[in-house]
């Protein structure tokens, strides 16, 4: 018998499980598969940077998070005598959305929280032990093949959402190829578990760029400490998961009886994009979409952003109030912003990376010719949207008070209308489903809206949390509209 839904995801990580929640939020019908029982124990993804753990919040996972995480001090890039090269600080404790610059997590924790949110909402169906065999179009949605403990069944969906992984079964079965960017490097990715009761021995981030071999020391939540080694052009990976190799390699950065040994995994650092990220019914999102390098450690960054990109369209689309080509924007709002934090982490990839004597002298040389004080930098300011905006709009909404609580939980998965006084469009907006709040009703941080206003009476802000635009409410929701018809930027300016 065949099942039917809106929208099949497949994969179950934090990815898939945001998507879902979003997803869900709206009323959607989707069903999320999963090939494995339970969530996998150890930490793969140790970053979130203040726009995903803001976008994690609207999902549910953020405050479970928040409470096993811990932001760093510093991130540094020292040579192999310990000079420093470069490094980056935050900004202060909290940025503008409300949430630490940097937090240091523990993974399962995020996606058992994503999985106890999905388990609330009654349009979103939660399938573990199944997984996703083949699929084929068929008119305007697929078919898929799932294996399950009781056999292989049909799923009908109007989308397939591949957030499955690098080794995308739905990216492999829309033929789809990855653009490669140049990164290959094998690494041994060493969890560990502090002993003795010990919750961090650093808040700072370190990459030691020593030729003889590179060295990522990152603290994780509280009472966990991962290390990255490279292999050497020499070395198998057997040759460095045994205990007294890893020892030794972990030896001359600190004792290595501060550390039980949780997880050894050799992971090969890539950089690729897929070539398309759409093919009609069919859309990747995730690792099945992008790799990057960790060294920027915005790869699950990206998978959510994908997921708060991807979700309202999809929902729009759905219920008739957006064009098919709106869809079309979600590779074209997303990939650039992809490539470029990619190519970043590929150029810091380089500097730690370099394994010939003679370059890495060369590097220190070049790096430390600046004062000390000159090489640390603020925190990376990753750019916002360069489409799907209006001219002046696309950077990251900031959050503020509202009624006691966050501006983000009242207006939920949904645009958000700022206004300095009621119009017949704003009660327009209200109808299309956006929330609208009036300016003078913000407490603290209203005063990060009023600046992005400059003076306009109406702020228009995307489900994803970017802004739109600003200028009069019923321009902005001649924009919006169509934006949402899916006449890209060009008719959204022609239109405010």
């Amino acid at each position: 018998m065949r099942e039917e839904t809106d929208v099949l995801i497949a994969g179950l990580g934090p990815v898939g499980a945001a998507l879902g929640v979003y997803l869900g939020r709206m009323g959607v019908r989707a069903i999320a598969i999963e090939r494995d029982m339970d969530v996998y124990p150890m930490p793969r993804a140790a970053h979130l940077d203040h726009e995903t753990m803001r976008l994690l919040h609207l999902a549910g996972g953020a405050e479970a998070v928040s409470k096993a995480s811990q932001p760093l001090s510093a991130y540094e890039f020292r040579n192999a005598k310990g000079e420093l090269l470069t490094g980056f600080l935050p900004k202060g404790a909290l940025a503008p959305t409300g949430w630490p610059w940097t937090s240091m997590f523990h993974q399962p924790t995020l996606e058992h929280a994503l999985r106890a949110r999905l388990a609330t909402l009654p349009s979103v169906s939660v399938r573990l032990g199944h997984a996703l065999r083949a699929y084929r179009v068929e008119g305007e949605g697929v078919i898929a093949e799932v294996e399950t403990p009781e056999g292989t069944k049909e799923i009908a969906a109007r989308f397939l959402v591949g957030c499955d992984g690098g080794n995308s079964t739905v990216r492999r079965g829309a033929g789809i190829t990855f653009d490669d960017m140049g990164f290959d490097e094998p690494w041994l990715v060493i969890d560990t578990v502090l002993t003795g009761g010990v919750t961090r021995i650093s808040t700072v981030g370190l990459q030691y760029c020593d030729p003889a071999r590179p060295v990522t020391s990152m603290p994780m939540a509280p009472g966990r400490h991962r290390f990255e080694f490279m292999l050497l052009p020499h070395e198998k990976p057997e040759d460095v998961m045994g205990d007294e190799a890893i020892a030794a390699m972990i030896a001359p950065y600190h004792d290595p009886a501060l550390f039980e040994i949780e997880r050894r995994a050799v992971y090969r650092f890539h950089a690729l994009i897929a070539k398309e990220w759409r093919k009609g019914p069919v859309i990747l999102a995730g690792d099945a979409a992008h790799q990057m390098p960790p060294f920027l450690g915005q790869g699950l960054c990206s998978g959510t952003r994908d997921a708060a990109n991807l979700a309202w369209k999809i929902e729009a689309v759905l219920r008739g109030r957006a064009g098919d080509a709106l869809l079309d924007s979600y590779q074209a709002e997303r990939e650039p912003h992809v490539r470029m934090i990619t190519g970043m982490a590929v150029a810091l990839g380089k500097i730690v990376c370099t394994q010939d004597a003679e370059a890495a002298r060369a590097r220190d040389k070049d790096m430390l010719a600046a004062p000390e004080d000159k090489r640390m930098n603020e925190m990376i300011a990753l750019e916002g949207l360069k489409s799907g905006v209006l001219p002046g709009g696309g950077m990251v909404a900031p959050d503020a008070r509202f009624r006691g609580a966050r501006l983000d939980d009242a207006a939920g998965y949904a645009p958000i209308l700022v206004t300095r006084e009621e119009s017949d469009a704003t009660r327009a907006f209200v109808a299309s489903g956006a929330f609208t709040v009036a300016l003078s009703a913000l407490e603290d941080g209203a005063e990060g809206f009023a600046a992005l206003m400059n003076g306009a009476p109406a702020l228009l802000i995307r489900p994803d949390r970017y802004v739109f635009g600003a200028g009069e409410a019923a321009a902005l929701l001649a924009a919006w509209s169509a934006y949402l018809a899916g006449g890209g930027v060009a008719a959204s300016i022609a239109a405010a």
